[in-house]
């Protein structure tokens, strides 16, 4: 589920743009599907949360994983509604926040090593993918860390939301590790709406936005599906539906241990 928000004047009466909330999922089918769409008076905690309550209480079971940027109402809400999911951070976001930190002349080298740590990944998803990352990450810190102190920070303290994507199949990590499937549409809203200026009203407004999404899911290439992807993304839904009783899990460690003295 890819979730983000987009700011358009859509009410008459208030001289500011205010956010959209979209949330656009990939099914099982390997189909895109719209979740949610409603407008907020902003991308706040109170409104993440009613939109992120609606779809639960329509039926929508928990999604396998959640992809954001870091606005802190929308991860606060996510956390409390959709508890049971994984949430990947936006990798684009992230590097946008960590260009923003360091000096012009160095952007390009840094913004190559950020990228460096999560392409052309060798180990197999799940914890061997996330720890050959986390040691690409170590290096770019020991690198980068005197000289950018700041810009190492912002990617290191949410280094475990950037690598979440590394548990699923390795044919989906580069769809899956950020919001463009919901940065791009919404820019060519943006960009039809530019010579109007301001929409007549909510409605008009989320006609639009629907309508290209609609018509952006229609070219949509999909993600590619094999048996064993099929079965690890099985496995991660297992885990995060069924997780394991710590206190049996100890008991039968402490079986073990009896039985092998």
């Amino acid at each position: 589920m890819c979730c983000d928000g987009s700011c358009f004047k859509m009410h008459p009466t208030s001289p500011r743009a205010e956010p959209l909330l979209c949330a656009w999922a990939i099914t099982t089918d390997n189909e895109k599907a719209l979740l949610g769409l409603a407008p907020g008076s902003s991308e706040s905690y109170d409104a993440w949360l009613d939109f992120f309550r609606d779809p639960k209480e329509r039926g929508l079971k928990p999604p396998l994983l959640g992809i954001t940027d870091g606005a802190p109402g929308m991860l606060r809400a996510f956390e409390e509604v959709l508890d049971q999911s994984l949430r990947q951070r936006c990798l684009v976001h992230k590097s946008r926040n960590l260009v923003a930190k360091v000096p012009k002349e160095a952007e390009s080298e840094v913004k190559g090593a950020f990228w460096s740590i999560f392409d052309g990944i060798e180990a197999d998803p799940g914890e061997a993918a996330i720890v050959e990352a986390r040691a690409r990450a170590c290096d770019f810190q020991r690198t980068y860390g005197k000289l950018y102190p700041s810009a190492v920070e912002c990617v290191m303290k949410d280094l475990p939301e950037l690598t979440v994507h590394l548990r699923f199949p390795r044919q989906h990590w580069e769809r899956i590790r950020h919001t463009n499937l919901l940065e791009r549409t919404f820019g060519e809203s943006r960009r039809r709406v530019k010579v109007i200026g301001r929409l007549p009203g909510e409605r008009s407004c989320i006609s639009l936005v629907w309508a290209v999404l609609d018509r952006a899911s229609k070219g949509w290439r999909g993600l590619t599906q094999t048996p064993a992807g099929i079965r690890l993304l099985q496995n991660l839904r297992a885990q995060l539906l069924n997780p394991p009783d710590m206190e049996e899990v100890m008991e039968e460690i402490q079986e073990t241990v009896t039985t092998a003295a």
